[in-house]
């Protein structure tokens, strides 16, 4: 059929939904940020304003990167611990692969800056409303490096209240 019978077929179909419905919100002239504050206005109790869900993540750029990212940080210009025999097979979430991402001036020279601007970043994101937020570290491989940024960056935000959602997408790759 056309559009126009397929609108009357689904405002037949919701008729009794609309009919006991409190509130009923015209989405014509809305963008999806006018929605969400149409929603919390009437429905929200005023928490939800700092309830942005963060995720952190590692990833491996020969794996792509991850669609979903809202911040992508680069760490394959931090000494690579695959080219570290002993370190080869291990991974970011072992403590001397840490270590050793750890011990370069410029990881921390990295994360003075990062922080900064996190802090700066994060409270904005909340006040604009973002539900989710994914802040994604990627090396070569995302075994190493990546991984271990990205679980320093996690210990800095529970640090400051936040508990966020820690991935490592291609640790195992």
């Amino acid at each position: 059929g056309s559009v126009e019978g397929a609108i009357e077929e689904e405002r037949r179909r919701l008729g009794t939904v609309r009919e006991s419905a409190d509130v009923a919100i015209d989405t014509s002239d809305l963008n999806v940020h006018d929605l969400r504050r149409r929603v919390v206005e009437l429905f929200g109790d005023g928490s939800s304003r700092d309830s942005t869900q963060v995720t952190v993540m590692s990833f491996g750029y020969k794996y792509g990167v991850p669609p979903d990212a809202d911040l992508v940080l680069d760490c394959r210009f931090l000494p690579n611990p695959h080219w570290v025999e002993e370190l080869r097979s291990m991974t970011g979430l072992d403590p001397e692969v840490q270590d050793y991402v750890a011990s370069f001036e410029l990881t921390d020279e990295f994360l003075d800056r990062l922080h900064p601007l996190l802090d700066l970043l994060l409270p904005a994101y909340v006040d604009e409303g973002k539900s989710v937020l994914t802040i994604a570290f990627g090396c070569t491989g995302g075994r190493h490096r990546s991984v271990s940024m990205a679980e320093r960056l996690a210990g800095w935000l529970r640090q400051r209240g936040i508990e966020p959602r820690l991935r490592h997408r291609d640790v195992l790759k």
